[in-house]
């Protein structure tokens, strides 16, 4: 048997054990303790349904601090939590690519929602190929309209709590706004040092809801390739505009990024590394930057401390 019809048997085989052990008609909480048991696929998801939810549920991250959903494979635990769970979230757009299989099988017998793809399209990024960008969670209004069509799913199932959730829900939205108007401090950047240049082009709604022109090695995935041709028009960029500082992403690995601090030095240019980014993940769980908010505030002061600094 060959490699891939090894793989597909096994998924087969995976997703007829998840069909038979779930009812469509059962909608009793897995938990014995009653809680909503939520799977997710990434953690901007997972943390604020777990706050927004409280103590109705119980919220777990397929995907942890520095995994890279784009490449992300389902092990067989994940068939078996996603088995287990109540109601699944995952954010859709392509970039779970590997899994999309498994949700299309499993939401046959249980509430799953890409939270992505219920988004306005007039409001979604795309590349020049016309390729959807995935990264919406950096756009903090888009990502409201995303967690409030998670928040109503539960309602729908535990509309016993829906009082709760919405409660929950608005006293969260009050924290995005905050952070949003924090984040204003960026239109503090100099017009000329307004370039976030990073691994892969994670953020594209970042930049255009904070007016900075993003500027990424690899495409909307990491499964794209990099080229030389793609390092040295960055170094270009980089010294066409006098660029500061470059940032390397948490979830990737920092060879690119590394490659054009050297070849830009190269060619007489110093830029700085600025810093670590969270794009693909968060951090640790347990630390600020384990959390949604405390993700995105991080990446605004790591950009504008590095963006305001003089570079050169």
């Amino acid at each position: 048997m060959g490699i891939f019809m090894k793989r597909w048997f096994w998924f087969v085989l995976s997703i007829s054990f998840v069909l038979g052990a779930c009812s469509a008609d059962d909608k009793t909480s897995a938990n014995p303790d009653g809680k909503i048991k939520i799977v997710t696929t990434i953690a901007q998801i997972a943390e604020p349904l777990s706050v927004i939810g409280g103590e109705h549920v119980e919220v777990e991250s397929l995907m942890g601090p520095s995994v890279d959903p784009h490449l992300y494979n389902a092990t067989h635990g994940d068939i078996t939590k996603i088995t287990n769970a109540d109601v699944v979230f995952y954010n859709g757009l392509n970039l779970e690519a590997n899994m999309v299989d498994i949700f299309d099988e499993i939401s046959a017998s249980k509430p799953v929602l890409a939270i992505g793809e219920v988004l306005p399209e007039n409001q979604l990024l795309e590349d020049e190929t016309g390729a959807v960008d995935p990264h919406v969670w950096f756009d903090l209004d888009l990502w409201k309209q995303g967690l409030e069509a998670a928040v109503e799913e539960l309602k729908e199932y535990a509309p016993d709590f829906a009082d709760d959730f919405e409660a929950s829900k608005q006293a969260y939205f009050a924290e995005m706004d905050e952070v949003k108007d924090e984040a204003m401090k960026l239109s503090e950047i100099p017009s000329n040092k307004r370039y976030l240049v990073t691994a892969h082009d994670a953020f594209g709604y970042f930049g255009r809801m904070h007016n900075l022109e993003v500027v990424g090695l690899q495409g909307l995935s990491t499964d794209d390739e990099i080229g030389v041709s793609d390092i040295q028009e960055t170094i270009q960029i980089i010294k066409e505009y006098n660029v500061p500082a470059v940032f390397i992403e948490s979830s990737i690995n920092d060879s690119s990024i590394t490659a054009v601090i050297e070849g830009a030095k190269g060619e007489g240019v110093i830029v700085a590394l600025g810093g670590e980014l969270f794009s693909d993940a968060m951090g640790e769980a347990g630390t600020v930057e384990g959390t949604y908010l405390g993700m995105y505030r991080h990446n605004v002061e790591t950009i504008f401390e590095a963006l305001m600094g003089d570079g050169n």
